[in-house]
């Protein structure tokens, strides 16, 4: 698999997933030009916490403590700071061994495991707690409906070891989709598992809980055109459920079918899937990478996102804390699966 899925050290970053000889993820041929030109955060592990943070501090912590943080989107703190987990340099790809993806029905052949790990300082970009954390990728294939499907596990577990009784965590992964085999999305296929969504701020934090998303029926297939529809918006899986019963670790949750894509061009069909409560949908308006190392250009619309979360700015949120607040003596789990095939 190593040749048709590929990780770095740095951010444990996605670097490709070929599918039918089209690499249907945006990056870079080398780590280098990660590191100076990822504005975009293509293939990133985000943390400490994924997405936004309202006015870059959160308060009631640790016995009633008062956290800030640098703005560095607006008011806000997006993505774990300046230098949150997916500018940093992991440890790994380890080989771990073969496993299987819970989840995925069919024999799955190959199950090749890698293991990223990473030790978070307390008070990185102004965090409380010492936290180790740990990605593992499981990358094989099944076949399905007599298709050839390659599939992508991704496993989040994350500790808190010291420094503080209570931290905050929300990860996800950044990867950039694009099925197409040409520079933007359009024309692509999608079907999303919900109308439900969290109204933003022209800032991007929710003003209210979920509600029925109206600019596009989501939930039957719609079409991504040159411009439009543009997403930047936080979905939510299950609004019937309680907001405050999402555990801390999902991963013994089922995991939910998020997003279908397919591009009639390419005949490449794409599955998110995740066990988390939310997602957020983007279709990369402000992309703007310039050409380099020999890659092209990459600009508005270039891809697309799936980034599978728990609810933005939770931490900020009476309802909502308990889902990104880890305790001593807990663990953080998280899983997220890319299913992809060409026709």
């Amino acid at each position: 698999m190593a040749d048709e899925i590929s990780f770095l050290p740095l951010g444990a970053i996605i670097q490709s997933f070929k599918v039918g000889g089209i690499d249907i993820v945006q990056g870079f041929p080398t780590q280098e030009l990660y590191a100076s030109h990822n504005s975009p955060h293509f293939g990133a592990t985000i943390g400490r916490v994924a997405n936004r943070i309202s006015d870059a501090k959160i308060e009631g912590l640790n016995g009633g403590k008062t956290y800030s943080f640098v703005a560095n989107n607006g008011p806000n703190t997006l993505h774990g700071g300046n230098v949150g987990w997916g500018k940093r340099i992991w440890k790994g790809p380890t080989p771990v061994g073969l496993r299987k993806i819970p989840g995925v029905e069919g024999e799955l052949k190959g199950g090749e495991t890698v293991e990223f790990t990473l030790t978070s300082e307390d008070g990185d970009e102004g965090f409380p707690g010492e936290i180790l954390v740990k990605v593992f990728y499981t990358a094989g294939k099944i076949v399905e409906n007599e298709k050839e499907v390659t599939v992508l596990g991704q496993e989040y577990e994350a500790e808190l070891v010291g420094g503080a009784e209570e931290t905050v965590i929300n990860m996800t992964n950044h990867s950039y989709f694009n099925l197409s085999g040409g520079p933007t999305i359009e024309g692509t296929e999608v079907q999303l598992c919900t109308d439900s969504y969290l109204p933003l701020s022209e800032w991007g934090i929710p003003t209210s809980g979920p509600t029925t998303y109206s600019k596009v029926k989501t939930t039957t297939l719609f079409t991504l055109g040159a411009e439009e529809p543009d997403f930047d918006d936080c979905f939510v899986v299950d609004p019937s459920s309680s907001p405050s019963s999402v555990p801390i670790d999902t991963r013994n949750l089922p995991l939910t079918k998020l997003v279908s894509a397919y591009h009639p061009g390419s005949k490449i069909h794409l599955e998110v899937l995740s066990t988390e409560p939310a997602f957020q949908f983007y279709t990369g308006k402000w992309i703007d990478v310039p050409a380099v190392g020999g890659a092209p250009a990459r600009g508005s619309r270039s891809g697309f996102c799936v980034e599978p979360s728990r609810f933005v700015n939770a931490i900020n949120t009476a309802d909502w804390k308990n889902q990104m607040i880890l305790k001593k003596g807990e663990k953080y789990g998280a899983r997220i699966v890319y299913k992809a095939w060409k026709e």
